[in-house]
């Protein structure tokens, strides 16, 4: 009789606690079902090569190796304690165990494996609350899934313990840990042995099932949302912007500019999100005191989707409301003082994470009338972003964050006009004159008029040319940026490449219009480039600016440009220097950092081509800094920001220059136009511009080739 009622409660317990945990699941699915119809593409192999490496080999995690190997622990221990689980369950029944091969070592495995995950967690405690690392929060809510692992690890460990005294078992190696724990309790009568082997066994119980309930409605949703989140994730090029239908008639409005106006795989994102923090660690922004947290970009908006989709669908997200009911949260203006400014510290990502911990707050508003800009996510923080995609690099989920500041920030410009002043000279300035300093348009090949007998033929002057130079608006009117454009044709002219340039036909690539939201310019010029491109027969494109390669490269085929290679001039240099069509002759005594531009590096993975045309100079010393290659740090001038002003903590560029201090280079170099700008600006303003000089790869490999004193125009630029 007791054995039955013993199965009847506990199918009872299950069949309540799966139901719970069922319909907490479905709510939130419906609330995802609010957000635009995603359109992803089949991709399946790749998706299943992606999903092994990066959820089962946690790949993503491993970038932190110490919480790499902290989760990785947890992550397979709890797959190993599945069927452990399993075997205590049956044992509740009478039944004597697993029917396994090896049980014996099956048990070791079990002990250990408790004890690994009990570091594991107690590590990550550790972590949290002693290191105190300023990514990750603390408080109630954080401890709470510590609590829940180490009550079921000890639950395990007590309900193996006092099933050892109940049947009177002898010390065991393949036992250890409750062989030890069952050496005090060795006296005990049977029938009280058995009594607290079932209150263990009823335990462990209800803390797995209270947990599954727990789980959907906390961070820890990431246990099932992850793995789907990346199974889904685009397959495109990364840092694509998606496509605006701008001839849609039927469109009320372009852009986000409430929260089921992001797609459903962009709302999948915020459930995934495991608040690590990891992307706020290694943000621009936020490392210089900016209002902008990644983090919480999308814990907000995602709190918000389950505000507001709670209300819309009238489906509680909270079960039981008494234990998990939230309320409604929005932005609330807090003093400046938080991010004032802090020129004279290190890092500023404590300010910025308690800036948004006071910010977002409790609010009687009804969830349906809080705005999604304005409420929930400030300008300042939408225009904040560089786009640099570190964030997304680090995430182990593969959430995506960029795409949803430029959805924002598309609705911003398209709908509302809003932009900061200097952002919207640029564009205007852009729309009228093709360049953001407004420069005359016919001006564009000016450069070209001081090139000390080098001649770069027009496409019309060389109708047959093998490849396009598009110069690109730094190229043709920074005074900066032309002494690379002139290094690189100096280079091109002394290889032999059969090459052209647009001259005055070029336009801006646009973008700087597309990141600052603005699509129909960029779509404009995005079109009367490609026209410019087919009508000279155009098969392959270099270019000295990494966002413009980009651009072409990854986003204006979904407007037409087709069969048409696009090189950056870093992977152009390595190939004629590989082929020995630049032999780097002249010894080059400097010792050298490479800052590796976002939009090149993390966007489009050329890493090594720049350094390779580095290594093949002699005399010179290749240094890197701390974050370097994919964790390189972003100069602060992509996403529109290379014309906006930094009101606020530091510059971005000069925390990117103490870090190239720190190695105690002689140059810095860069393959970016933006880069250069800004690292030369952070030397000036670190006052070591005579001490560390900021150079173009192709200004370094132009003197390695033809000497010192022997550059364009026959100016040093050592």
């Amino acid at each position: 009789m007791a054995q039955w009622l013993q199965l009847l409660a506990f199918l009872t317990v299950c069949v309540c606690s799966f139901y719970l945990f069922v319909k907490v699941v479905y709510h939130r699915y419906l609330y995802m079902k609010l957000g635009r119809k995603t359109e992803l593409k089949a991709d399946l192999s790749k998706r299943i090569r992606v999903f092994g490496k990066e959820v089962f080999g946690q790949t993503k995690l491993l970038k932190d190796r110490k919480s790499g190997w902290m989760h990785l622990l947890i992550f397979y221990g709890f797959i190993i304690l599945q069927l452990g689980a399993l075997d205590l369950i049956i044992k509740g029944f009478g039944v004597e165990k697993l029917p396994i091969p090896g049980y014996d070592v099956f048990v070791l495995v079990q002990e250990m494996t408790v004890l690994l995950v009990l570091l594991a967690v107690g590590y990550a405690a550790y972590r949290r609350y002693v290191e105190k690392l300023p990514r990750l929060k603390r408080g109630k809510k954080p401890s709470i899934v510590i609590y829940f692992i180490v009550s079921l690890m000890i639950s395990v460990y007590l309900t193996l313990t006092f099933e050892r005294v109940m049947h009177d078992l002898a010390f065991s190696a393949y036992a250890p840990i409750s062989s030890f724990l069952a050496l005090p309790f060795n006296s005990l009568h049977s029938t009280v042995a058995s009594g607290l082997f079932f209150v263990s066994w009823w335990l462990h119980l209800l803390i797995l099932l209270a947990f599954l309930i727990y789980v959907p409605q906390s961070k820890h949703f990431h246990l099932l949302t992850a793995p789907v989140n990346i199974f889904l994730k685009r397959t495109e090029p990364v840092g694509k912007l998606s496509k605006l239908d701008l001839e849609d008639e039927n469109a009320e409005s372009f852009g986000v500019s409430q929260v089921e106006d992001f797609s459903q795989k962009q709302l999948l994102d915020f459930y995934a999100c495991v608040e690590c923090g990891r992307c706020t660690n290694v943000c621009p922004a936020t490392n210089t005191g900016k209002l902008l947290s990644p983090m919480h970009l999308i814990t907000k908006m995602r709190d918000h989707l389950t505000e507001k989709g709670a209300a819309v669908t009238s489906k509680t997200a909270w079960v039981p409301a008494s234990l998990f009911q939230s309320e409604t949260h929005s932005f609330q203006k807090v003093s400046g003082d938080v991010l004032h400014d802090h020129n004279q510290v290190g890092t500023l990502i404590e300010a910025t994470m308690d800036m948004q911990q006071q910010s977002w707050s409790a609010t009687d508003q009804d969830p349906q009338s809080v705005r999604l800009i304005g409420d929930v996510m400030t300008e300042e923080e939408i225009w904040a972003c560089t786009t640099c995609r570190n964030c997304e690099d680090q995430c182990p989920v593969d959430n995506e964050h960029v795409d949803k500041i430029v959805d924002l920030r598309r609705h911003l410009m398209l709908m509302e006009g809003k932009v900061p002043f200097e952002g919207q000279r640029a564009l205007q300035n852009i729309e009228r004159q093709g360049n953001p300093w407004g420069l005359n348009r016919r001006d564009r090949a000016n450069w070209l008029y001081d090139l000390d007998g080098i001649h770069i033929p027009t496409v019309k002057e060389n109708p047959h040319f093998d490849i396009l130079y598009f110069v690109g608006s730094m190229g043709s009117y920074d005074t900066r940026s032309i002494a690379v454009s002139k290094a690189f044709a100096r280079l091109l002219d002394h290889a032999r490449v059969n090459v052209a340039i647009l001259g005055n036909e070029e336009k801006n690539s646009g973008d700087t219009p597309r990141r600052m939201g603005n699509e129909f310019l960029f779509q404009e010029l995005c079109q009367e480039n490609i026209a410019t491109f087919q009508k000279y027969h155009v098969k392959t494109i270099v270019t000295t600016c990494p966002h413009t390669y980009h651009t072409l490269k990854n986003e204006y085929p979904d407007f037409g440009l087709k069969e048409v290679d696009v090189l950056h001039h870093t992977e152009l240099l390595e190939k004629l220097v590989r082929e020995g069509k630049l032999i780097p002759t002249y010894k080059v005594d400097e010792r050298i950092t490479y800052h590796d531009s976002c939009y090149l590096g993390r966007y489009n993975a050329v890493y090594e081509q720049p350094r390779n045309v580095l290594r093949s100079i002699e005399g010179v010393e290749l240094i890197e800094m701390e974050r370097h290659h994919d964790n390189a740090m972003c100069c602060g001038a992509g996403g529109g920001m290379m014309w906006m002003e930094e009101t606020v903590g530091k510059r971005v560029n000069v925390a990117r220059t103490e870090q190239v201090l720190e190695v105690n280079p002689t140059v810095v170099s860069s393959a970016c136009p933006y880069c250069l700008t800004m690292i030369e600006d952070g030397t000036k303003q670190k006052e070591v511009e005579e001490k560390v000089k900021a150079r173009d790869i192709a200004e370094i490999l132009e003197l390695a080739v033809f000497g010192e004193g022997r550059g364009t125009n026959g100016k040093s630029h050592s």
